[in-house]
């Protein structure tokens, strides 16, 4: 079993995020509220699915999923994209596939969580401690 299932991850800091939200066409309002809140993200797995769930003070999400296999999802800002994600050591590695094509590399330690989000040439970096 992965070293980060059942840990907890709390939002410490956080770079570019707006820049990514509006490259996504995320309004005003929901931007604000994005770079406003600090997110827990938390990872358990049962059999052979990983649940992903972000709880903030605004909204909780969980994503389930196996590994290697296309899912439906809904993400945060309400877009249906098609995703999949792999292992590879200790990073998620998550690519959605809808309007636009984002890529999610999530990297885990004993103490963070490092989360990459790309879309074309924008990057954000959120780094969260473990809680």
């Amino acid at each position: 079993m992965a070293s980060f299932v059942g840990k907890k991850y709390k939002l410490e800091k956080s770079e570019n995020f707006d820049d990514y939200m509006k490259e996504l066409g995320v309004g005003l309002v929901l931007r604000k509220m994005g770079n406003s809140i600090s997110p827990t993200v938390e990872v358990t797995l049962e059999g052979d699915t990983y649940t992903l769930t972000t709880t903030s003070t605004f909204k909780t999400s969980a994503i389930s999923f196996k590994l290697g296999e296309e899912f439906d999802e809904e993400t945060l800002d309400g877009r249906q994209v098609k995703s999949v994600i792999t292992l590879d050591g200790n990073k998620l590695v998550q690519e959605q596939k809808g309007d636009k094509p984002t890529t999610i590399v999530r990297e885990f330690t004993d103490s963070e969580l490092t989360t990459t989000l790309t879309i074309g040439s924008v990057k954000s970096v959120r780094v969260y401690k473990a809680v």
